[in-house]
């Protein structure tokens, strides 16, 4: 008996069978984020204690702060609201917008970005999808500092559109900030390493500020420091829209403070991202 043994041809899938589109125009690009961007919710549905810095940290804090800090920086724990409330909803937003970075990195160990790459739909998708569903956490995170506010005798006269200017601002910021952590997200090998690298430039900007004390108290070296940090602006331009509905230079100089953060680090996070999924 012959038998005779027959070797196929190695075979080249052809990338026109691969159902991969070439090119992704930019409606179907914004499609495929918001789909992505419906993920990140789902995700925090079927995980709520993803929620939990959000929703907890702003209560926590505010109680701590004004309680502690309350008689001796303002004389009582009312009238220290109009100045913490703003102060501990910047913190508050701002170091949670380190959970972007932290989840993107947890993300690409996962496998689940090479899953994506498998997919018919546009690479940058995932990550700008990302990006929008931390948004809805910034938004929890300023209506409960503001709740808790309330709860407390805070009575801010911005009303209800310098409140919403205030939680529109911050919110507009901490996306922007956000780029930066999604970038670490992308260059650093664990996400531990990215929380922990974040903490340590977030503690020190967030406490260095005004936004518990008045800089004037401050030595004038940190004194100095303090008026330039970019968090005592962002503080100010809180305080001004919730407290006095007042729309001033700080406002500005946070907007363009956000917008150069994107210009800079929004190319350099996609650029790493691309590379590495």
């Amino acid at each position: 008996m012959t038998i005779t043994v027959t070797h196929d041809a190695p075979t080249t899938i052809d990338p026109a069978d691969r159902h991969v589109p070439k090119y992704i125009g930019p409606a179907r690009t914004a499609a495929q984020s918001v789909t992505m961007g419906y993920r990140g919710l789902l995700k925090l549905r079927h995980n709520p204690e993803q929620l939990t810095d959000v929703v907890l940290l702003p209560v926590i804090f505010t109680l701590m702060f004004s309680y502690i800090f309350g008689g001796a920086v303002a004389g009582d724990v009312t009238s220290y609201l109009p100045m913490i409330v703003p102060g501990i909803l910047v913190q508050t937003v701002i170091t949670g917008s380190v959970v972007t970075g932290t989840q993107l990195r947890e993300d690409m160990d996962k496998g689940v970005f090479d899953r994506f790459r498998s997919l018919p739909i546009a690479r940058i998708a995932p990550l700008a999808g990302a990006l929008m569903a931390d948004v809805v956490r910034y938004l929890i995170a300023a209506v409960v500092t503001f709740l808790t506010g309330f709860a407390m005798g805070y009575h801010p006269a911005g009303g209800v559109l310098g409140l919403a200017g205030a939680i529109l601002l911050v919110m507009v910021c901490a996306w922007a900030i956000s780029w930066i952590f999604a970038l670490l997200g992308t260059l650093m090998s664990k996400a531990s390493s990215v929380q922990g690298i974040s903490m340590m430039v977030l503690f020190p900007l967030t406490f260095l500020s005004n936004a518990f004390v008045d800089t004037s108290t401050m030595p004038s070296w940190l004194r100095s420091f303090a008026n330039i940090n970019p968090v005592s602006h962002l503080v100010t331009a809180v305080r001004e829209l919730a407290n006095n509905g007042h729309v001033g230079i700080h406002v500005v100089w946070s907007l363009i403070g956000a917008a150069v953060i994107v210009a800079v680090f929004a190319p350099l996070t996609v650029r790493s991202y691309m590379r590495k999924a």
